[in-house]
């Protein structure tokens, strides 16, 4: 039987999270070729393809997506155990994903607390909207993210959040426009499905005036005035105003924490209890 080298295996997990020899390479800080010669080694000791090598990089084969499982689990259990046995700190490096609205309304919270009880793990930060989200996850390049959900009642959502119409005044002159502009994000997202809902449930003409995946470039549309947008209450800065009667009213949402591996490492699980137990009540 095989006995199989952990640097290797971290190394191998590295490539399949980056999915590119060259950007794993600058990670783990080795040469393009040397880090290409573990691999190719690493299928040799195996007798299986790891790789599907392309032009843009590499991706899983069969065989390489059930290694990775293996290899995260394996290299979790051995920093737990070294832990254990040095009586040191936890450490470790966590990838969150989050989106802007969550990141700017609950993160200084969440991590402040948790960097300041864990001051060795690392974390890497990602926004992005939640669909962009997912697909990071299932590529295991981020280790959890907090997603939005469009029922406050699904499984797994640990809080729920009302959308709600954001404009610089609480009775803004556009209100009388007779085509209502908005600035919402991609038409794929919950706040531009829940606002283009509202509106034609009540046969209100409206356009999407503006449109960008941006909170920042959301939030100075509407301060400015032009047109009214749509954030979750607790995401509205305190110069903004929430609109009440004079709009339809909007749905709730639910949030919840994904995390990409059933058997993550102890940084990672210990990060998402925080963060499970913190975000209900903030």
């Amino acid at each position: 039987m095989q006995t199989l080298d952990l640097a290797l295996l971290k190394n191998f997990v590295i490539v399949a999270q980056t999915g590119s020899i060259s950007l794993a390479s600058q990670q783990v800080g080795r040469t393009q070729s040397a880090l290409s010669m573990q691999m190719q080694r690493l299928e040799e000791q195996l007798g299986k393809r790891l790789f599907h090598r392309t032009g843009a990089g590499v991706r899983l084969t069969t065989v390489g997506e059930r290694l990775v499982v293996h290899a995260e689990a394996l290299l979790a259990q051995h920093d737990e155990m070294v832990m254990d046995m040095s009586g040191s700190a936890l450490r470790g490096t966590v990838s969150l994903g989050c989106t802007e609205d969550y990141a700017s309304a609950f993160l200084p919270q969440l991590l402040g607390s948790f960097c300041a009880t864990y001051p060795d793990i690392d974390l890497r930060l990602v926004c992005a909207p939640s669909n962009d989200l997912r697909p990071q996850l299932q590529q295991r390049m981020l280790d959890m993210a907090l997603v939005s959900l469009p029922s406050p009642e699904a499984e797994g959502v640990i809080r729920r959040e009302q959308l709600v119409w954001v404009a610089n005044d609480a009775d803004p002159a556009i209100l009388s426009a007779p085509i209502l502009p908005l600035a919402l994000s991609s038409p794929a997202t919950l706040d531009y499905r829940a606002a283009s809902s509202a509106m034609e449930a009540i046969s209100r003409r409206y356009r999407v005036a503006y449109a960008s995946n941006s909170l920042a470039g959301l939030l100075a549309i509407a301060r400015s005035g032009h047109a009214i947008s749509v954030l979750t209450r607790s995401a509205v800065p305190q110069d903004l105003c929430i609109i009440g009667d004079a709009l339809p009213p909007l749905p709730a949402i639910g949030i919840t924490l994904e995390v990409a591996e059933q058997r993550a490492s102890l940084a990672v699980t210990t990060l998402s209890d925080h963060i499970c137990s913190i975000l209900p009540h903030l």
